[in-house]
């Protein structure tokens, strides 16, 4: 049996293993990460696959950025904290994260492949990149970057 464990899986054993280690933040993440799949399981009645476990993580990733940065614009720098360590414990079911220099060769690549000019290939654009760089990249910056490489 020497198949890889799927992301679920992943995150059961990692949450034995918390419980075990009685390690308490890392565990409350990882029940916040469950509850998340198990949401998605019975609202959508599906299974979770990877690539589904990835986009939900992802997206919790991204909240917590999003709830770090008010955090510390209202001064709350305890809570902004809470937040930057659960972000690191979903980081460690994601893939490994992308160098600017990496997403700037897959925008490139991607680019060559369209033929719109301008904003109008913004959303082909973003389509072929994002199966290509959900859990690996923020895709909010990477917006940013086919926005500038669009000339806009």
């Amino acid at each position: 049996m020497s198949e890889t464990l799927s992301l679920v899986e992943q995150v059961k054993a990692a949450m034995k293993a918390a419980m075990k280690a009685r390690e308490k933040q890392t565990l409350s993440t990882i029940r916040l990460i469950q509850a998340d799949f198990k949401r998605i399981e019975v609202d959508e009645r599906i299974e979770i696959d990877d690539a589904r476990a990835i986009a939900i993580m992802d997206k919790m990733v991204k909240q917590r950025r999003d709830s770090a940065k008010q955090y510390r614009d209202a001064d709350r720098p305890e809570l902004a904290d809470q937040e930057d360590a659960e972000i690191l414990v979903i980081q460690t079911f994601l893939p490994e994260q992308l160098s600017a220099a990496d997403i700037d060769a897959l925008i490139d690549e991607a680019l060559a492949g369209i033929e719109a000019t301008g904003m109008a290939a913004m959303g082909q654009l973003m389509g072929k990149l994002k199966p290509q760089l959900q859990g690996r990249a923020d895709m909010g910056e990477v917006s940013q970057r086919v926005k500038a490489k669009l000339g806009t």
